[in-house]
C-alpha cells in the first residue's frame, strides 16, 4: 500500500466518523470552551498561515517565481500601516452535515454565501448537486461523502480554491474531467464509489495530484468564444467626416503581455494543459493574434532575448514590421544560456509608415541610482534598488506627414506588497519621458515632399489621362506641412504596457490627474526623497483609452484574479481614441478557469485602440526653411 493510499484511507475513516448531525459545527463549539481546548475546531486543516506583513522580504520566497500566478494575484490587500483589512464574516464554514438532506434547489440562499470557504453536505441523501455551486468560488474544502450522488456537476472545476474534496461513500462510477482544474487540491476522496477502475489506480498508485493532471490533459477542448468586438467611440457623423478626410492620420496600437517561455510552468498555471502551456502551440496563437489585427504599433512585454531574435524578429518582419527590444536587466549580469531566457519588451511598428528615430531604455533601478535625493533612503536600498524592470522607448517620425509619436512600453513590478515601488516606478517613467519629449521637440521638421522627391516624383497631375482629355475631378488637396513642435507636450505620446496596478492605484491615480500627494497610502510610509515630501506632478495630460468604455476589460484572467491592470495610455492635447477592441465574451469567461488555455495563449489579453492624430495648433513661421535630417536613416 503506497503513502498516497494510506493519507486516502485515514482520511475516509475520518469523515465516516462525522455521520451525526451538525458534528462538525459541535466539535467547533466545544474547541470554543476554555476547558475543551484538545477538541477539534471547524476549520480547514490544511490551511497555510499567510506570511507575516514584512515589507523588505520577495514574494520569490512565497511562489519561487518573481511572478504572477494563479494563486499570487498582481493586486490584492498589502499590509498598509494606515488602513486594516477586517474579514467581511465573522464565520466562513457552514455543517449540513447528517440532517437528511434530500434536495438542494438551483435558487438556494446557500449559493450566495460566496465568502465560505468550508461547507459540509455529508451524510445526507443528495442525489445531485446543481452546478451553481459553482458560486462559492472561496471553498477550500467541500465534503459531499456519504449521499446518493451518481455524479457530481463539471462546475466544480471551478473551485480552484479546493484542496479538500470529499466524495467518500457515493456511487460514482466516473469523474468528470473539468475537474483538472482542480490545481491546489491536496486530497480527492474517492473510497467507497464503484470508481473506474484506471482511475481509482491512478490515485492508489501516484495520489490525487496525478489524477488531477490526468483530468487536465485529457479533458476536451471546449468551444471557443465569439470573436472580440470593436468599440467605437466616435458618432456616425464624427467617423464619416473622418473617412471624408484625406489630410486625417490616423494609427492603432496594440498591447500584450504574451507570458514568456520561462514563466509558463505547472507551477505557475497549474490548471491548464501541459500542452496548452507548452510555448510551441502558444507561440502560434500569439503570432497569428497580433499579425490578425494588423497594428502600426506594437508593444509586446515577457518577450525573452531567443524568442524575439528567432521567431518574432523573423515572422513579423515578414509583414512589415521593424522592431526594438530591450531585455530586464538581469540580463547584463548572465551569460548564455541564461541571459537568453531573460524576458524584456519589445516594440514593432511598420516600417512602410514609420522611421525609427532614437530608441532608449529605461531601467528604473539606474534612474533611482542617479536622483540626489534618493542617496540616503534605505527604502530605496532594500525595495526599489532590488528590482530589474524597465520600459523600452521609441521615437518614431511618419514618413510621409512627418508628425512624430513617443512610444513607451513598459513592464512594472508584480508585487501588490510593493505598491510604493510600482508608483516610484511610474514617477520615474514619467520624469524621463517629460525630458525625452522636450529634446525631441527641438528636432528640425522632416522636409516636406516634392515633386522632385521620392514621395512626389512622377506623379500625374489630377487633370492628366490616358486620352489627353482633362479630368473633370478636382484637384488633390496640398500637402499639409510637417508639423512643428514648440514643445514636447505636443508631440503625441502612447504610454503603455503591463502595469500590474489597478483601476484605484496610486498609479492609475498619478497617470490620469497628473498629481499624487505625498501621503498616498501607495507609499505605505516610505520615503522617497521628494517623491514623498512634494508628492508627485506631471503636465503630459494622459488619459486610458478604454476610460469611458461602458464594461469593465479584463485584461488578466487567472484564478486568483480577474482584472484590468494592462492599459494604453495617450496624450489628449494631440490624440483622440476613435475605437478600441472590446472585452473577451462573459458567457465564456465565466465557464473559463483562466488564461492560458486552449484558446487564449497568455495569462493577459491583448488590448487595442485606434488613434487620430490632433495636428498642433499652432505653427510658428520661419524666415528661413529649417535644417533637415535625411530621410534614409536613423536620427
Amino acid at each position: 500500500m503506497t503513502h498516497h493510499w494510506q493519507q486516502q484511507l485515514l482520511k475516509y475513516d475520518m469523515v465516516r466518523a462525522s455521520r451525526s448531525p451538525h458534528h462538525r459545527a459541535r466539535q467547533s463549539a466545544l474547541a470554543a470552551r476554555p476547558a475543551a481546548k484538545s477538541a477539534i475546531p471547524i476549520t480547514n486543516p490544511n490551511l497555510i498561515k499567510p506570511p507575516d506583513g514584512d515589507d523588505t522580504g520577495s514574494y520569490d520566497d512565497l511562489t519561487h517565481e518573481d511572478h504572477p500566478s494563479s494563486t499570487a494575484a498582481p493586486i490584492g490587500p498589502s499590509p498598509r500601516t494606515t488602513t486594516t483589512h477586517s474579514p467581511e464574516n465573522s464565520w466562513t464554514s457552514l455543517d449540513m452535515g447528517g440532517i437528511n438532506l434530500k434536495n438542494i434547489p438551483r435558487t438556494s440562499g446557500l449559493f450566495g454565501f460566496a465568502f465560505l470557504q468550508n461547507l459540509y453536505l455529508n451524510h445526507n441523501a443528495l442525489s445531485s448537486i446543481p452546478p451553481e455551486i459553482s458560486a462559492l468560488r472561496h471553498l477550500e474544502l467541500l465534503d459531499l461523502s456519504g449521499n446518493a450522488l451518481q455524479s457530481v456537476p463539471p462546475e466544480l472545476g471551478m473551485l480552484t480554491d479546493l484542496k479538500e474534496l470529499y466524495l467518500f461513500d457515493n456511487h460514482l462510477v466516473t469523474l468528470p474531467p473539468e475537474l483538472g482544474t482542480l490545481h491546489q487540491l491536496q486530497t480527492l476522496g474517492i473510497e467507497g464509489n464503484p470508481l473506474d477502475t484506471s482511475l481509482k489506480g491512478i490515485v492508489q498508485k501516484d495520489g490525487t495530484r496525478a489524477l488531477i493532471s490526468y483530468l487536465r490533459d485529457s479533458c476536451p477542448v471546449p468551444s471557443p468564444p465569439p470573436e472580440r468586438m470593436w468599440k467605437m467611440l466616435q458618432t456616425d457623423a464624427e467617423r464619416k467626416a473622418q473617412e471624408s478626410d484625406p489630410s486625417v492620420e490616423t494609427f492603432s496600437v496594440l498591447c500584450y503581455n504574451i507570458l514568456c517561455e520561462r514563466c509558463a510552468t505547472e507551477q505557475l498555471y497549474g490548471y491548464t494543459p501541459a500542452w496548452a502551456l507548452g510555448w510551441e502551440y502558444r507561440k502560434e496563437l500569439i503570432l497569428t493574434e497580433v499579425m490578425n489585427y494588423d497594428a502600426d504599433i506594437l508593444c509586446l512585454q515577457e518577450v525573452d532575448i531567443a524568442q524575439y531574435e528567432n521567431y518574432f524578429l523573423q515572422h513579423l518582419a515578414e509583414q512589415d514590421y521593424e522592431g526594438v527590444y530591450w531585455p530586464k536587466s538581469r540580463a547584463n549580469t548572465m551569460e548564455d544560456p541564461q541571459r537568453r531566457l531573460v524576458d524584456g519588451c519589445a516594440t514593432f511598428f511598420k516600417a512602410s509608415k514609420y522611421q525609427l528615430v532614437e530608441k532608449q531604455v529605461v531601467e528604473f533601478h539606474r534612474l533611482a541610482m542617479q536622483r540626489p535625493d534618493f542617496k540616503k533612503t534605505d527604502d530605496m536600498f532594500n525595495r526599489v534598488l532590488r528590482r530589474d524592470d524597465i520600459a523600452v522607448v521609441t521615437l518614431l517620425e511618419n514618413k510621409q506627414t512627418g508628425t512624430r509619436i513617443v512610444v513607451a512600453n513598459l513592464h512594472m513590478y508584480w508585487d501588490p506588497r510593493y505598491s510604493d515601488v510600482k508608483l516610484v516606478q511610474i514617477a520615474l517613467l514619467i520624469d524621463e519621458l517629460e525630458k525625452i519629449t522636450a529634446r525631441f521637440a527641438k528636432y528640425p521638421p522632416k522636409l516636406p515632399p516634392t515633386p522632385t522627391s521620392p514621395d512626389g516624383a512622377n506623379k500625374p497631375s489630377s487633370t492628366d489621362n490616358t486620352n489627353g482629355i482633362g479630368s473633370s475631378s478636382p484637384p488633390p488637396p496640398p500637402p499639409r506641412p510637417p508639423p512643428v513642435y514648440t514643445d514636447g507636450t505636443k508631440i503625441p505620446l502612447i504610454v503603455c504596457g503591463d502595469f500590474n496596478s489597478g483601476p484605484e492605484s496610486g498609479v492609475y491615480e498619478f497617470l490620469a490627474k497628473g498629481t499624487v500627494p505625498s501621503d498616498h497610502p501607495d507609499f505605505m510610509s516610505h520615503l522617497y526623497g521628494d517623491y514623498t515630501s512634494e508628492g508627485l506632478r506631471h503636465r503630459l495630460g494622459l488619459k486610458s483609452a478604454y476610460e469611458g468604455v461602458d464594461d469593465l476589460l479584463l485584461t488578466n484572467y487567472v484564478s486568483s484574479f480577474h482584472g484590468m491592470i494592462d492599459y494604453i495610455w495617450y496624450s489628449v492635447g494631440n490624440l483622440g481614441v476613435t475605437s478600441v477592441l472590446g472585452e473577451v465574451d462573459r458567457g465564456y469567461l465565466s465557464k473559463v478557469v483562466g488564461f492560458p488555455n486552449a484558446h487564449f495563449p497568455s495569462d493577459h489579453v491583448c488590448i487595442l485602440s485606434e488613434f487620430r492624430v490632433k495636428p498642433p495648433k499652432e505653427t510658428p513661421s520661419h524666415s528661413h526653411p529649417p535644417p533637415v535630417f535625411k530621410t534614409n536613416g536613423s536620427r
